[in-house]
């Protein structure tokens, strides 16, 4: 991943991004310069899908994560698009451990009123799905306090059902898969 530029991002994270042009807020995806998910990909992604909770994954996108304590490297609590990424998000977690947390601000009945936060280790090489409520209700953060040492995280997304077959927009989801799964990405 060293071998590709690293574009500074949002809370002191540097990025890899290997998908297509989104604005999330018209709602638009546009190609740009995406011309897939990175060959180094291909055999994890080919492993993946041999997971049964990942069984019919086919990522459109991946996007490569570089956090450093020295930076002050985080994400806040956040809930992923579902407009245009679909039910599973799937991340591996590379070089160091590191704690996910995942928070439920209205609480749960059975707990009360207050937000709820569960701590969920990723050990270093470990792979995490995200989806059901854990992907829709659930936000998920990593904290500044929870990067010890160099992390790097590659997350990847597949397509909203309005993207895949029989969808209002099957045929762009088509065009963009077909692209993602060529292997002959660089970073965007």
């Amino acid at each position: 991943m060293d071998l590709d530029a690293w574009k500074v991002s949002q809370s002191g994270r540097q990025k890899q991004d290997f998908g297509p042009k989104v604005n999330f807020k018209k709602r638009k995806v546009r190609l740009g310069d995406f011309c897939g998910l990175p060959a180094i990909s291909r055999n994890l992604v080919l492993r993946m899908s041999q997971e049964p909770v990942l069984a019919g994954f086919q990522p459109v996108e991946q996007c490569n994560l570089d956090y450093r304590p020295q930076r002050g490297s985080s994400i806040d609590p956040h809930l992923d698009d579902t407009w245009l990424w679909g039910e599973r998000l799937v991340t591996i977690n590379l070089l160091s451990d590191t704690t996910l947390t995942m928070s439920l601000e209205q609480g749960l009945t059975e707990l009360g009123q207050g937000e709820v936060r569960v701590s969920v280790h990723l050990p270093r090489r470990s792979l995490v799905v995200v989806y059901g409520e854990a992907r829709h209700r659930w936000k998920h953060a990593i904290h500044r306090q929870d990067i010890h040492e160099r992390r790097v995280c590659s997350t990847f997304r597949e397509l909203s059902a309005e993207f895949q077959s029989g969808g209002s927009q099957h045929h762009l989801g088509s065009q963009l898969l077909d692209i993602a799964l060529g292997f002959k990405g660089t970073p965007v």
